[in-house]
């Protein structure tokens, strides 16, 4: 995989592949339509899936990388895979038993790498709810630290069942206290990222302390169940779509390459067979600086995943929370 023009070395030596393939799913599709989708992506060049047991599909995603090896079409080597913790498992006696399970629903030894998903953490309840609540309807949270997570996760690759690890939607103050505390140092940090969003500072604090970062959600993110007409449409912004139209690109290829320049890896989600291959064309020009400077100064800012409102429905519950991560600047 190494490839310097579409790929950057983590700090445990891996590369990394800056274009990757979401599988996250708004809406669950019919049976097969990840395991197509997938196929069509690694047969078009991407060599990097972004998986998470929360995201529900693992056991389609593993029956499909299964098929694929056995045709021959690629190898498990030749794949960067990511899954990630969710927050019900953040308690050290759950974190091996959460990658075991998603290791064998994506019928794997390893994966590449794996995340903590959020810093703070849910109760584990006995139903297995992933988001449990109360009588009341409230999220059930538990004071486990991110710091105890982190210990059982080095764990996990002195055992061999991830290459790497890292943590997603953490605050530089909390990726800090981490760098602080750690044997084995985060690998890479995900993050929502996208012109209305640029991260600048957050970015370039993770690349200073060399971890990589991924953007989710780069294309904004339309289709999320609790989007509102009142949402501003990243694709349909006119900065972005002029930019598009002058470099005869579609306005996703721009968005998708505004990272790639900053050397920043995205994670795409489609199940659409030409927007697969449209999105891994944006390995193939460059942007003029002026064009990167006016995507990092686009007036409109926006969040589009929040955990305050799109995991509980209840604005500001999650905000009492202390390891709640957008409180600060950066």
């Amino acid at each position: 995989m190494a490839n310097n023009l579409s790929n950057v070395q983590l700090s445990n030596g891996a590369y990394f592949p800056l274009i990757g393939f979401g599988t996250w799913q708004a809406q669950i599709p019919p049976p097969g339509v990840v395991a197509s989708a997938i196929g069509v992506a690694i047969d078009n060049g991407c060599r990097h899936f972004d998986c998470a047991a929360i995201y529900q599909n693992e056991k389609e995603i593993g029956n499909a990388l299964k098929d694929i090896f056995a045709q021959g079409r690629i190898q498990r080597q030749q794949l960067f895979i990511t899954s990630k913790l969710w927050n019900t498992m953040h308690h050290p006696s759950h974190v091996p038993s959460a990658i075991k399970k998603s290791l064998q629903d994506l019928q794997l030894d390893y994966v590449d790498l794996y995340l903590i998903h959020w810093p703070f953490a849910f109760a584990n309840t006995p139903d297995e709810a992933k988001f449990p609540t109360t009588p009341d309807g409230n999220l059930m949270f538990t004071d486990v630290d991110y710091l105890d997570t982190w210990k059982a996760m080095e764990k996990l690759v002195d055992q061999g069942l991830a290459k790497a690890i890292g943590l997603s939607n953490f605050n530089s103050k909390q990726i800090q206290r981490v760098l602080d505390n750690c044997t084995i140092k985060p690998a890479v940090l995900q993050i929502e990222s996208h012109p209305f969003l640029n991260q600048h500072q957050l970015i370039s604090y993770a690349q200073s302390k060399g971890i990589a970062v991924t953007a989710f959600s780069p294309l904004g993110s339309k289709s999320r169940p609790w989007a509102t007409k009142s949402d501003p449409e990243l694709l349909k912004d006119p900065v972005v779509n002029k930019i598009a139209q002058k470099c005869n690109k579609s306005a996703a290829q721009i968005l998708l390459r505004f990272q790639i320049q900053r050397n920043v890896a995205v994670v795409p989600k489609s199940v659409n067979e030409s927007r697969i291959k449209d999105n891994l064309q944006a390995a193939n020009f460059q942007l003029a600086d002026e064009d990167m400077n006016q995507l990092m100064n686009i007036p409109t800012k926006f969040r589009y995943c929040d955990p305050k409102t799109t995991m509980t429905g209840k604005p500001g519950q999650d905000l009492i929370n202390p390891y709640y991560p957008f409180h600060e600047p950066f």
